[in-house]
């Protein structure tokens, strides 16, 4: 006889109704209704029947909601990976994520359907919503309590899994200019919120607020670890925060993941935590040391993280009382989670000496959907991340450079190479350069220095049309990535070797940059 299978054996959702059937597994704030395990087993059960012939991979375009989290345990239930896209991006934009994924079906909602079917391709669309296309079907009501007893469900059998089947394909930015497809295997998001329980700590009757994208890891990994847990999340489908306020109040809610922006516009708002709050996890951009006073002046349990989809969310995170004493660190990095800094030929550092973080562990990502870019990013210590920091003695990490030139807006990745691609599009633009300024409302803001095509001169300028190209961008990128401040050059800035100066770049942008929008 063979040893004992490894776990999980199954979807995570079937394992934890097994368990603990009569707890309530979610709650969502638009409607009030609460859904015990038993219930929650039971939607996906009919969802998964519906999805079962939708073959290795199903593209979700749905915003923060219930019926996301019920089509991520269907697909999981019959074996099918979950490929998130963006709600916010354009349909060019997505197009290039379908093609290079090629999910067999894409589940969507009422207000991404035309996104849907015009980014399809040979893929099903199927909807979650009434359909407004005679052609699209929809999946069983996800909402309806009819079936928590089990009457009336459709049934189906879990296929057998194993920890190293990737669950999950989701994109982000890459320093080359094009988003990279992360590969996160179930045994990827175990660990991830094995990790993240010794850290924060986990109590029966704990209910995690989920307000952010379920499309990005921030807003999925809430959902994953209370399955894991045993513990209630509660969902909110848009963030507010006046309403938010309220529902972390009058829901009793133990934890929050929040980006920087997000737990300003609370405190503006003049928020005072509930004494049921035990922590806020505060990633997806930097926060500043201003905003960090705030929380800890405000008695706001605010834990600073540093992490990436790579390594499905966390890989340090501080402590308030760590943020109060060691002011800017992320935090010592979670258990079974190995942070090596390293310099330019992959040799490990001195403590208090920056040089690259390299990651390892069995959070960490197998690879890429592209074999050259895994190839480029992992290697015999780890992933790679291109951040540069540095650890103290106690093994405490700070970081000092975040991924290459990457801007993040509001929680948001924004490629400068991406943007800089449609600027030159414009015939009017021989060059462009994109950075991120400081904003106090989103962290960072899309920033591009352009050089007109008719060259050098004094009225080189007037080529340029600053709300034109707004216009080009708007049909090609997502609000979140198209440029706030704009201004003209003759020339770009440049280093000795003839890179672009960055540094010089924002300078300009600063002096004589021009916000054409603050309204995104």
């Amino acid at each position: 006889m063979g040893g004992p299978a490894e776990w999980p054996t199954r979807d995570l959702l079937s394992h934890r109704a097994a368990t603990t059937p009569q707890r309530t597994a979610l709650i969502d704030v638009e409607t009030d209704e609460a859904w015990t395990f038993r219930a929650f087993d039971r939607r996906v059960d009919r969802v998964a029947s519906a999805l079962e012939a939708d073959g290795e991979r199903i593209g979700v375009l749905m915003d923060t909601r219930p019926a996301f989290a019920t089509v991520f345990f269907a697909a999981m239930r019959i074996g099918s990976t979950v490929v998130p896209l963006n709600v916010r991006e354009t349909a060019g934009e997505l197009a290039s994520k379908v093609e290079r994924t090629g999910p067999d079906a894409i589940v969507c909602e009422r207000s991404t359907e035309s996104t849907a079917y015009e980014i399809a391709v040979d893929a099903r669309v199927v909807s979650v919503d009434d359909p407004g296309d005679d052609r699209m079907a929809r999946l069983p009501h996800h909402g309806s309590d009819e079936d928590a007893d089990g009457s009336g469900a459709a049934s189906i059998d879990p296929v057998s899994l194993a920890p190293d089947d990737t669950a999950l394909v989701m994109f982000t930015s890459g320093t080359s200019g094009e988003p990279k497809a992360v590969r996160l295997t179930i045994d990827n998001l175990v660990a991830s919120a094995s990790a993240s329980a010794f850290r924060l700590g986990v109590d029966p009757d704990d209910r995690w607020l989920c307000c952010l994208p379920m499309y990005h890891m921030g807003g999925l990994a809430p959902v994953i670890r209370s399955v894991l847990y045993g513990t209630t999340v509660v969902i909110q489908r848009e963030f507010d925060p006046r309403e938010t306020a309220r529902v972390i109040d009058e829901y009793d809610v133990t934890g929050v993941s929040l980006v920087p922006t997000m737990c300003r516009r609370l405190l503006d708002a003049g928020w005072t935590p509930p004494d049921s709050l035990r922590f806020v996890l505060l990633g997806g951009a930097p926060a500043s040391s201003e905003l960090l006073e705030r929380c800890l002046e405000a008695g706001v349990p605010v834990h600073p993280t540093y992490g990436m989809t790579e390594t499905a969310s966390q890989i340090a995170t501080a402590t308030p009382d760590e943020t109060r004493a060691h002011e800017g660190t992320a935090g010592q990095p979670l258990v079974c989670t190995d942070v090596a800094i390293v310099d330019d030929d992959g040799r490990p550092v001195e403590t208090g000496e920056a040089g690259e973080i390299v990651v390892s562990g069995p959070t960490v990502t197998p690879g890429y959907l592209d074999d050259d870019a895994t190839a480029a990013a992992i290697g015999d210590r780890g992933l790679h991340t291109g951040d540069v920091g540095y650890r103290d003695a106690d093994g405490r990490l700070w970081v000092l450079n975040r991924r290459s030139d990457r801007i993040v807006t509001g929680g948001e990745n924004v490629d400068p190479g991406e943007v800089v691609a449609v600027l030159r599009e414009d015939p009017a633009v021989a060059e462009a350069a994109v950075v991120g300024l400081d904003d106090p409302e989103w962290g960072e803001r899309v920033a591009a220095l352009v050089v007109p095509a008719a060259g050098p001169g004094e009225n080189s300028s007037q080529n340029v049309d600053p709300p034109r190209l707004l216009d080009r961008c708007a049909d090609r990128l997502a609000g979140f990535k198209r440029p706030k401040t704009i201004a003209v050059a003759d020339s770009l800035p440049r280093t000795a070797s003839g890179t672009i100066d960055r540094a010089a770049v924002r300078d300009r942008l600063r002096e004589d940059g021009i916000d054409v929008t603050r309204g995104e």
